[in-house]
């Protein structure tokens, strides 16, 4: 059965990309910090708006790259004018005192007094959840960045219940109480406007307040949504398109305010910590976004999530997921915080090992990973000896050594990473034979080294078969099975038939019955090129090998046949070089001697020397040649100009082609009009003047 190639290989590629999609986590890298220098860009010194300002100084300060000095004083003036101005509405007012409080600009005390006024002002009269959190944000953003005022709430209970009255039963909170609209990321916001409140009050929340906000968190996550690969995310159901918020930017949002509320309360979240660690893979698994705010709310939760009171998550990865038997590479795993900073003191157990596709028993039992301290890394001194080349699960489990850091980090149950196993694949017994068509040889089947260079020259007709044969051994001597096994012929015009190359354990053999794929050879007889494509994700030595050529002799094409293909034609070769053309002129006529030429050209000279010779037999004289300097001049211009004309002759004669004379003699033309007009205009005076006398 012949395939098309291109699409083969797709295929091919395709499926080995599906059986193998599952997420390795990897905490914060470089990687990161480099697209956080390219994502966040100041141009003339800002980074844009204030919000756009805090994101991006936030963002490096959490990656620890210093950028401060990108934004200059400009940003700092803005955002004393900000906060001097009675005008600028609460946002503003929040995230300039959010990127004072990284840049520590030199606010005078006198400022924040003026705005405590306001803000608490506003916080009485907000009857919106973004009012209570602007105005709340901002009066604790004064609070940690000044000891010298008194931002505290009056009434801070108060203020607790009616941010609460906006909740839902399910967890959800409202913008508005105009708004019957419920909203995952506005209950994030709710947490953070409601931890702010507890932090500006000078006396305890009412316990009952506070337990019954920890029920709303936890009916909230009941309708957290889980990937297959472990990941737990928030996505938002509010209908309204313009409050429409996507997984991430929701995700963030109740990271913030859940660690956020757990960090001002006493007490603990009784939260899963599969569902916290799943919270991290989550925003791990995003990758590198490319939208710049994107980009902050992953990294802003992850660092929530780094240092916070409910459980700060473990991620397990691995340097590399493809071990070399050849290489005899060493299995090597890190345990590190979302941020990559070092976990605390633990074992990695390798709990077991499975290969894909194999619900058999585990290839190895427990094993403790040894802990190399310098580089933080726990490693398998070797691996096990009945591992062979392939694809396998291996299967870890983190222990931590003090009780109390169970209680503090969230490692999960188990972690199951994919690993490529490669290694060298054994090519022996590779046969290749023209076949009667009782699968008898009719002459000794040629041996084939696909290591080496040789190649084999066959002939056959369309009553005999062709078989190729070879086997496929693992490093350890099991059968090895080959994502692509393909054997190709191609005609010498350059059409291709492809078939696959099935096998029997370790034997793989194909045999080609030439009398049943004539209509798809399309009847073409002559040189067939022989081609073997054997490869494997796990095979170190795939190859791509022509093994010989075959002279094959088919029927004559009946007349209803099919006819082969049109030869495939690069658009681009068009536009490419073009071969070079090779003029042949005529061979030049004969030429008469050099005698005869001369004779000739003095004969052309005579009609000239007889026009001199009638000039002296009239008697001609400069007499009438004014006198005058202008008139002069002008006579003097004119001939200059019939003898230009002349000379202009001699050489369109010699050397020049025909537009160049006729512009030429354009210009000397009027040239002539204008100077001979003059000297014209002068004779006829003369002239007059002399028949008046």
């Amino acid at each position: 059965m012949a395939w098309n190639q291109g699409g083969f290989l797709v295929l091919v590629l395709a499926t080995c990309i599906c059986s193998s999609a599952v997420a390795i986590f990897q905490p914060i890298s470089e990687s990161h910090r480099s697209a956080a220098v390219e994502l966040f860009t100041a141009v003339d010194g800002s980074f844009g708006s204030l919000e756009d300002t805090y994101e991006a100084l936030r963002t490096f300060e959490i990656l620890g790259i210093d950028r401060k000095a990108d934004v200059g004083t400009g940003t700092c003036r803005t955002v004393s004018e900000t906060l001097v101005s009675s005008s600028s509405p609460s946002k503003d007012l929040f995230y300039a005192l959010k990127v004072n409080g990284i840049l520590r600009c030199n606010i005078e005390d006198e400022v924040f007094e003026g705005i405590i006024s306001k803000l608490k002002a506003e916080v009485n009269d907000a009857s919106s959840l973004l009012d209570f959190y602007y105005s709340v944000g901002s009066l604790v953003l004064i609070k940690d960045q000044t000891s010298r005022v008194d931002p505290h709430l009056a009434d801070a209970v108060g203020v607790f219940r009616s941010i609460k009255a906006l909740s839902q039963s399910d967890g959800r909170w409202r913008y508005s109480s105009n708004n019957p609209e419920s909203s995952t990321f506005a209950a994030g916001l709710a947490l953070e406007a409601l931890a702010g409140v507890v932090s500006l009050t000078s006396s305890e929340i009412d316990q009952s307040l506070t337990s019954t906000t920890k029920n709303d968190i936890m009916k909230l996550f009941d309708s957290i949504e889980k990937y297959d690969d472990g990941a737990f995310y928030f996505d938002e159901k509010v209908v309204d398109a313009l409050e429409h918020k996507g997984p991430l930017s929701t995700t963030s949002s109740v990271v913030r305010g859940l660690t956020a509320f757990a960090a001002v309360t006493s007490g603990s979240l009784s939260l899963p910590k599969d569902q916290v660690l799943g919270l991290a893979k989550f925003f791990l698994g995003i990758g590198i976004p490319g939208d710049a705010r994107d980009f902050f709310n992953q990294v802003d939760a992850l660092a929530y999530l780094e240092s916070n009171r409910v459980s700060i998550p473990l991620i397990l990865s691995l340097p590399a997921t493809v071990l070399s038997l050849t290489k005899k590479d060493l299995l090597k795993v890190r345990v590190n915080t979302v941020l990559g900073s070092n976990a605390p003191p633990l074992s990695v157990k390798l709990m077991r090992v499975v290969k894909s596709g194999n619900k058999g028993a585990s290839i190895v039992e427990s094993q403790e990973l040894k802990f190399d301290p310098e580089s933080a890394v726990y490693f398998l001194e070797a691996l096990p000896e009945s591992l062979d080349v392939g694809h396998y699960t291996f299967v870890f489990e983190v222990v931590l050594h003090d009780s109390e850091h169970k209680k503090v980090y969230a490692t999960g149950a188990q972690t199951q990473i994919p690993i490529f196993v490669t290694g060298l694949i054994i090519t022996e017994n590779a046969e290749i034979a023209v076949l009667e068509s009782d699968l008898e040889s009719g002459e000794p089947p040629n041996k084939l080294d696909l290591a080496g260079e040789n190649v084999a020259s066959l002939s056959a007709n369309h009553l005999q078969k062709l078989r190729l044969s070879f086997q496929l051994t693992t490093p350890l001597g099991n059968a090895f099975k080959p994502h692509q096994a393909v054997l190709k012929l191609r005609h010498e015009t350059q059409v291709e038939h492809i078939f696959l190359v099935g096998n029997s354990g370790k034997q793989f053999e194909i045999i080609l019955d030439f009398l049943g794929l004539v209509e798809k050879f399309f009847y073409l007889s002559g040189r067939y090129d022989i081609q073997l494509t054997v490869g494997d994700s796990v095979m170190e030595n795939s190859f791509f090998k022509e093994v010989g050529f075959l002279e094959l002799d088919l029927p004559e094409a009946p007349e209803k046949a099919p006819r082969p293909p049109p030869v495939h034609v690069d658009p681009y070769s068009r536009y490419g070089p073009k071969a070079e053309i090779t003029h042949i002129f005529r061979a030049p006529e004969k030429r008469p001697p050099k005698e005869l030429s001369l004779v000739f050209l003095g004969l052309t000279v005579l009609p000239f020397i007889g026009f001199l010779v009638g000039l002296l037999r009239l008697g001609v004289n400069l007499k009438n040649f004014p006198s005058s300097a202008v008139s002069a001049t002008f006579a003097v211009l004119f001939h200059l100009g019939i003898g230009a004309v002349l000379l202009l002759y001699v050489l369109f004669w010699l050397k020049l082609d025909l537009f160049t004379t006729l512009k030429t003699l354009g210009f000397l033309g009027v040239f002539l009009i204008l100077v001979g007009h003059k000297i014209l205009s002068h004779l006829a005076s003369t002239s007059a003047k002399l028949k008046s006398a």
